[in-house]
């Protein structure tokens, strides 16, 4: 198991430019199974969990071509289906959240697959019932086999229904789109998400020949063609590293430039920080973050507490709500932060609180942090990552705290962050692993 040796109390500055989303590659790398034709895909951020997915993908049979560091080739024409229902199988996604996503392409394209119970963060109940349902309601029956683990799913005849999701689940919506695109008749998916990664998946499978139409909304008309062709997709830079470097530059008082942030698809984030106190300079599609020596939380209208929760887009994401949380703990005033999607995220504000932070953890999903306002810096701290977003908040406190800080388990930031520690020691930290 490997660790960060952070030495704190370093300013940053020069460039930084994050990326390729991390929860978009997963989406359209798994949309590759649609066709048999070659998919060219461009900004593939190298990280732990899109690494594995490849791999998993790799081991069914896909041919991989490597064409440079972050662009690759897929073609999937020949397909080992009997490996679906290996022990091989089911021990990769177990280890991977991200490997559910290849059920809707299978179902779409091979009318069977096979699901074991996926791995990913430890942030709670992250249940999959609108995945299973929204599939059954095109036609899939659900076997469990409980020799292996698994669930037998069999799609002899998909058919085009109109769905009315339960939630606005990112992965659950891109499920049902990818294995409705090839199923008879139309197919209308209301309360669907409608973030900018399932805008993306859709516009690329539009590309390949699908008709997706309410692409931006939360419903989706999807009329259902025989096959899909090949296509060439980029993908979009992360916008959970964009808001990351933002309140490192903020708490660490250090003036950087993001590259090539999509500032479009940001969407609330940039808002959301500027409610901390943080000045944002947008500069054409770069964002500019001056030394801040303080930055003070504002007021709602009536002189309320200022309150951030995370909401389905265009509300601000959860990813982001570590970060905000951390980087509050130097502001001037009081904030709540309201975590409503994960009832296990906010947990490891206890390392924080070791740190000298100033929070009230009110429950398993509300923090009020008391922000101070510079006064008073973090001391360094030995802590684990107990998920990717809570890793990348510890490194960010680690990063501004006074002292040394040790943080282990940091495979948890590798699934989401590509060489973070020589990315941010270009920048002026003092970060070693071991």
């Amino acid at each position: 198991m490997a660790s960060f040796i952070i030495e704190g109390g370093h300013k940053l500055h020069g460039e930084i430019t994050p990326q390729g989303a991390k929860n978009e590659a997963l989406e359209v790398i798994s949309a590759i199974l649609l066709t048999a034709e070659p998919v060219v895909m461009k900004n593939v951020p190298n990280i732990l969990d899109v690494n594995n997915l490849i791999k998993l993908l790799n081991n069914m049979g896909v041919k991989v071509t490597k064409l440079n560091s972050h662009n690759y080739k897929f073609q999937a024409d020949e397909l080992d289906i009997d490996y679906l229902g290996s022990q091989e199988f089911v021990k990769q996604c177990s280890a991977l959240r991200g490997s559910i996503l290849t059920l809707g392409p299978l179902l779409g394209r091979f009318h069977k697959a096979c699901v074991a119970k996926p791995g990913g963060d430890q942030i709670g109940r992250r249940r999959l019932d609108t995945h299973f349902l929204g599939i059954q309601e095109l036609g899939a029956k659900f076997n469990y086999n409980s020799n292996c683990g698994v669930y037998e799913i069999d799609a002899t005849e998909l058919k085009g229904k109109y769905i009315l999701l339960d939630e606005a689940s990112v992965t659950g919506t891109a499920n049902i789109v990818m294995t409705a695109v090839l199923a008879k008749g139309t197919t209308t998916i209301y309360n669907a998400a409608c973030e900018p990664y399932i805008q993306q998946l859709c516009k690329m499978l539009n590309s390949m020949g699908a008709k997706i139409s309410g692409v931006g909304s939360n419903l989706l008309t999807i009329e259902g063609v025989e096959e899909l062709h090949g296509t060439e997709h980029t993908i979009l830079p992360d916008m959970i590293e964009v808001g990351s470097f933002i309140g490192m530059a903020a708490m660490t008082g250090s003036d950087i430039t993001i590259k090539n942030v999509s500032f479009d698809n940001l969407g609330i984030i940039p808002n959301m920080f500027a409610r901390l106190g943080i000045k944002i300079e947008r500069i054409g599609d770069d964002i500019h973050i001056p030394e801040h020596e303080h930055y003070e939380v504002a007021s709602f209208m009536d002189g309320s507490i200022m309150s951030i929760s995370d909401a389905p887009w265009p509300g601000l994401t959860p990813d982001l709500l570590s970060v905000m949380l951390v980087v509050a703990t130097q502001a001037k005033g009081s904030v709540l932060i309201h975590q409503k999607m994960f009832e296990s995220r906010l947990f490891f504000v206890d390392k924080l609180i070791d740190m000298g932070a100033q929070i009230i953890l009110c429950d398993p999903h509300r923090a009020v942090v008391n922000g101070h306002d510079n006064r008073l810096q973090l001391r360094g701290s030995r802590m684990s990552s107990p998920d990717i977003r809570a890793g990348i908040a510890l490194l960010i406190a680690a990063m501004s705290a006074k002292g040394e800080s040790k943080i282990s388990n940091i495979e948890q930031i590798d699934r989401g962050y590509e060489d973070i520690e020589g990315r941010l020691t270009a920048l002026g930290a003092v970060i070693k692993r071991i």
